[in-house]
């Protein structure tokens, strides 16, 4: 007897974004400047213990949190470090490595402003939870790209 599997695929959480910046000082902001930016009290492993987050540019970097008490909380590892063009990492805050999933973020130039797309995709990882970390993700991004946009306006 053949034993048939059918593998569910959960559908990726897209975001867009124009930003009247370069791809340069975009793609800085996003990595080397999330410290500016990224909402620590409401979206991190620490919330209100967390006091900076590091965004460790280059392939096998580290994407962490830093509590108030020094200690460190992994959010993911950096897999494609393509300045000014594209950055892929893991993503797994609050979690172990092994449900990571991965986040994809392009910075496309056109005429002075920059398009940034993030796809978050491996929902699958996360088993009978994946559907509804998935659904949280897509208001989650939302407000977290709300910051970003507010360091975009006042950069």
């Amino acid at each position: 007897m053949m034993k048939q599997t059918l593998e569910t695929t959960i559908e990726p959480v897209r975001k867009e974004l124009k930003v009247n910046l370069s791809a340069e000082t975009a793609f800085r902001l996003f990595t080397e400047g999330l410290n500016k930016w990224w909402p620590l009290a409401t979206h991190s492993v620490g919330e209100e213990k967390a006091e900076n987050c590091f965004f460790e540019g280059r392939v096998g970097g580290r994407i962490y949190e830093v509590m108030k008490d020094g200690k460190q909380a992994d959010w993911g590892t950096v897999l494609v470090w393509e300045p000014y063009d594209k950055v892929s990492f893991t993503w797994y805050p609050g979690r172990t490595s092994d449900t990571a999933q991965e986040v994809t973020v392009t910075f496309r130039e056109s005429s002075g402003s920059t398009l940034v797309e993030l796809v978050h995709t491996g929902w699958e990882v996360l088993g009978e939870k994946a559907v509804t970390a998935r659904n949280g993700y897509v208001t989650g991004w939302d407000f977290v790209l709300g910051k970003f946009m507010e360091a975009v306006e006042a950069n």
